[in-house]
């Protein structure tokens, strides 16, 4: 379906929107990849991934050419289940910065609002967040970059890592109470359910990870304040120099997106994300063309067109994921951009054989 409507006016944001992800995800990739019975320069070529760049811990890999290296190396193994085993053996402290987080915390639930709250330092265009219930509580995960398709295995290892933080603090024989993944159930699920050790749902809304609410307050072994404080520093440090190539106006894109799923956010709540004063971001805005509000607006329609090519998304979840308070809110504010219902312009793209 071809989009004739009004562009807004082009910023840094528009141009330049690569997600990203810290290399320390990928640690002692190479050395399973050979575990498995795979060719780790056969995957990484394959992946257009350098060895070099898997190497420096602190350097930033293209989130898409991360998902492809582990999509790949599934592939190459002849394993379906590739990821789902690297995160299970994938240690706490391995994270850098963001496992020590965790593991410096005071609770189980304070270290995962702990790193959930500093993830866009090591992986952009993505959530992690506590779910707090009365009875049953989730620890959630998401791509929100929906031109990322093939995910399987990202999602599978980074729930086995999450799930590791759990035992850490929970005891090495801890299960959850279920185990949910956004993807559809393979044909090897029987496995999933027993590295958990509780029921896999599959085809959900959000990778999450579900326990008990009374254990979120259980004591992580090693809190430690004055190191906890010394690494949230060190990481907003990072977060303040920004991925390399990243402008301000990607950033504050980026933290727009980070919270949408939280409600609208205001200038102050991006400032704050990105340590610096509300008006320095008003300024650096203005210096790049466009106000908060225009970036705002942009950075909404761009995803409101992502998530409706994708026909498992329903369109009262995605003005919830847009932050609208209401499905109606979203309904008028689309009809705006484009002079159409969000249900008539997927239904068009979807007739139209799927090509915007």
């Amino acid at each position: 379906m071809r989009d004739t409507s009004p562009r807004l006016r082009a910023t840094p944001a528009a141009r330049s929107q690569a997600s990203s992800i810290l290399s320390a995800a990928a640690t002692g990739l190479v050395s399973f990849i050979l575990l498995e019975g795979g060719d780790p320069d056969r995957v990484l070529g394959l992946a257009g991934v350098s060895a070099t760049a898997l190497g420096q811990p602190a350097s930033s890999l293209g989130l898409d050419l991360y998902c492809r290296v582990m999509e790949q190396a599934a592939a190459d193994t002849c394993n379906g289940n590739f990821g789902l085993r690297y995160g299970q053996q994938y240690e706490p402290g391995q994270l850098g910065l963001l496992g020590y987080v965790a593991l410096a915390s005071p609770t189980v639930g304070a270290a995962f609002e702990n790193i959930g709250g500093l993830f866009h330092h090591h992986q952009q265009r993505s959530i992690l967040r506590v779910v707090r219930q009365p009875e049953l509580s989730r620890i959630e995960y998401q791509i929100l970059d929906r031109s990322i398709a093939a995910r399987r295995q990202d999602a599978e290892l980074s729930l086995g890592m999450f799930f590791n933080i759990l035992r850490h603090a929970l005891g090495s024989r801890w299960s959850p109470e279920a185990v949910l993944f956004e993807h559809a159930r393979p044909e090897s699920w029987p496995e999933h359910e027993r590295s958990f050790g509780a029921p896999a749902l599959f085809a959900q809304p959000c990778n999450a990870i579900v326990l008990p609410t009374r254990q979120l307050d259980a004591p992580m072994p090693g809190a430690d304040a004055h190191l906890l404080a010394l690494l949230r520093h060190n990481l907003a440090q990072l977060g303040l120099a920004g991925m390399p190539g990243e402008s301000l106006v990607e950033r504050a894109a980026a933290a727009i997106r980070r919270q949408l799923a939280d409600g609208e956010p205001s200038l102050d709540d991006v400032a704050r994300a990105l340590n610096i004063p509300n008006w320095t971001l008003q300024r650096r805005l203005r210096n790049h063309g466009c106000t908060y509000q225009e970036l705002l607006l942009e950075v909404r329609r761009e995803l409101a067109l992502n998530y409706l090519k994708d026909r498992e998304i329903q369109i009262s979840e995605l003005a919830f994921l847009l932050g609208y308070s209401e499905i109606s809110a979203f309904s008028r504010a689309f009809h705006r951009w484009l002079g159409m219902s969000p249900s008539e312009w997927r239904r068009g793209y979807l007739e139209a054989g799927g090509e915007a």
